[in-house]
């Protein structure tokens, strides 16, 4: 049954992100109750209305569901685990960054306590929380994210995968890897423009558009990889291999470490020693399988 009043909602851990969650939750007139293991954290959500606690075991006694932003796997255990009898009959979200496996680990150990367990991978950094262009992907127990996604939505956009724990990490760390990339490849170009006066600033005003002009072959990749069918390519494992070996020497000639391009360039000088230089580029997703 959907929610129609404004649930009550526990936060444990109140980093950035738990911060930013709780103090969304409060201004929309939600009470939440906030724990964290280090004190002082919540002086300002206090101040806001927030109830404090004190301990894990006191936090979770308020009704509602609970929201855990922690450090990482480990930490979500180190905090649950000693509530475990008490979390009995509960709800709880993860929101805490955890790999897909350790996501459905979590939901099989929730099970076997009788909570109800729905894993998420937010997509967003504290200061987007609550606002246009953050989401929340989620995955686990249906149930608890129907009745409660209203709340959730407050939040950040939500939306619901499926009752497998981990497909929801497995978007949210695959668009991660995307993201750490694209800020890996500005930091190696941001490096090789510093060895001719360019500031970092001056660079991004170039990237930012270059970058989001390349983003749209992204969904043409996304279908010649689909078909499997590589030998039709606009540009050959060849020619990009000649592109990244220009690459790389310019950025050695401009003092810059080659360690962010260089796996790139492994892959591609492995598909063509491979026989497969006439082929798409797409390929290299071979590669990685």
């Amino acid at each position: 049954m959907a929610e129609t009043t404004n649930t009550p909602v526990t936060i444990l851990g109140l980093g950035a992100m738990g911060q930013a969650l709780a103090a969304t939750l409060l201004k929309a007139g939600h009470p939440t109750t906030v724990w964290n293991r280090t004190p002082g954290k919540d002086a300002d959500l206090i101040a806001a209305g927030a109830n404090g606690t004190t301990s894990v075991a006191e936090a979770v006694q308020a009704d509602g569901p609970i929201i855990a932003v922690l450090f990482d796997h480990a930490s979500v255990h180190a905090t649950l685990d000693p509530v475990a009898d008490q979390l009995s009959g509960k709800q709880v979200i993860n929101l805490t960054s955890t790999a897909p496996e350790e996501a459905r680990e979590l939901a099989a150990w929730a099970a076997a306590h009788g909570i109800d367990y729905l894993d998420g991978g937010i997509m967003a950094i504290p200061p987007m929380i609550g606002e246009p262009g953050a989401s929340i992907l989620y995955s686990g127990s249906q149930a608890l994210f129907d009745q409660h996604r209203a709340t959730l939505e407050l939040l950040a956009a939500a939306e619901y995968f499926g009752d497998d724990a981990g497909l929801a990490s497995t978007y949210d760390f695959a668009l991660l890897a995307n993201m750490y990339a694209m800020f890996g490849g500005f930091m190696h170009g941001a490096a090789m423009m510093r060895s001719v006066g360019v500031s970092a600033s001056a660079f991004a005003e170039r990237a930012m558009p270059w970058v989001t002009a390349m983003a749209q072959m992204l969904p043409a990749y996304g279908e010649i990889i689909d078909s499997g069918d590589y030998t039709t390519p606009t540009q050959s494992l060849a020619f990009h291999k000649a592109a990244i070996d220009a690459i790389n020497r310019a950025t050695r000639d401009a003092g810059v470490a080659v360690d962010f391009v260089a796996p790139i360039k492994n892959l591609i000088d492995r598909q063509v020693a491979d026989g497969h230089g006439a082929m798409e580029f797409a390929r290299t997703i071979e590669e990685l399988l």
